[in-house]
């Protein structure tokens, strides 16, 4: 868990940083220096507002009935799912030209006259970045262990953002903005199989724990149908049995699991609809994102 979300900390804080960097450049540029306290209330307001969203998905939910939790967890997830394949895709198109439609966006609220102007850019761009954060740390776990993740991950952020915006260090950033990429969509894919199980634990969808006659059981023991050729007959337990299960080779609470899961989603136990919207996505995003990426790449060559 800690190192799926430090990877969500350290790529949505770059991009908040570095947003906030080129703002605060581009005040200073046209010599509107008095936006620059207006742009940091924006950001501590788009800040405070995304901590209070965390707090109340994360206590809110105790309220609930078990099912209500499962439901909850299973819609904000495909919800993160949702946020984190939108913006991966937006900024393989959008990253290369970033700067430049946001110093036009600055220069246009500069040119209203009023530094508030800059206030509702900084609070909405920062905002939108610190939803997309809570949205996507919640969906993955609210272990003490992810939250030390997701710290470490945004404070190396704000570090690294200094630093680049002040000339101190270079940085290729289309490349990290990649390679995150890919590596967003390889844990988005497990964020989706999660939420498939948040939801069959809801009997929201069906599965394992919808029970008879929607379940595939064993007649004799009761017990979930597993893998694809065991009795009655050969794919009795598809699609709503369980696809396999390894809980007696990799403990589901060990380190093993716990590594597995939070990169590529793996579980020891997983069901039939979890596999499918597993592969399913990945076989459906990743070739797209591909296809972004190289037509984003000789646009941004041809820059340089």
């Amino acid at each position: 868990m800690f190192l799926a979300t430090f990877l969500i900390g350290l790529r949505e804080g770059l991009e908040a940083s570095l947003v906030i960097g080129i703002l605060l450049a581009c005040v200073t540029k046209v010599g509107r220096s008095d936006a620059r306290p207006k742009i940091w209330w924006g950001v501590g307001i788009a800040t405070t507002v995304s901590l209070i969203a965390g707090a109340i998905l994360t206590y809110g939910r105790y309220g609930l009935s078990f099912e209500g939790q499962e439901l909850l967890g299973g819609g904000l997830s495909l919800l993160a799912v949702l946020m984190v394949t939108t913006m991966v895709f937006w900024m393989a198109k959008i990253g290369p030209s970033l700067k430049q439609e946001l110093e036009a966006s600055a220069r246009a609220a500069l040119a209203t006259g009023s530094g508030w102007a800059m206030f509702w850019l900084a609070a909405v761009t920062v905002g939108r970045e610190g939803l997309e954060t809570t949205l996507m740390l919640w969906a993955w776990s609210t272990a003490p262990q992810a939250l030390a993740g997701a710290v470490v991950g945004i404070l190396l952020a704000v570090t690294l953002g200094v630093a680049i915006n002040r000339g101190m260090m270079k940085f290729n950033l289309s490349r990290f903005f990649a390679v995150t990429g890919a590596l967003l969509i390889v844990m988005s894919a497990g964020i989706l199989a999660y939420g498939i199980h948040d939801l069959q634990e809801a009997r929201f969808l069906p599965g394992p724990f919808s029970g008879a006659p929607i379940t595939p059981t064993n007649f004799r023991t009761g017990e979930v149908l597993v893998g694809f050729t065991t009795t009655p007959f050969w794919g009795a337990s598809f699609p709503f049995g369980w696809a396999f299960d390894l809980q007696n080779y990799i403990d589901p609470s060990g380190t093993v699991a716990s590594i597995l899961k939070g990169t590529v989603g793996f579980t020891p136990l997983m069901s039939w609809l979890e596999v499918i919207a597993w592969a399913l996505y990945l076989t459906i995003v990743f070739p797209l994102w591909m296809k972004q990426q190289r037509r984003a790449t000789p646009a941004e060559s041809s820059k340089s």
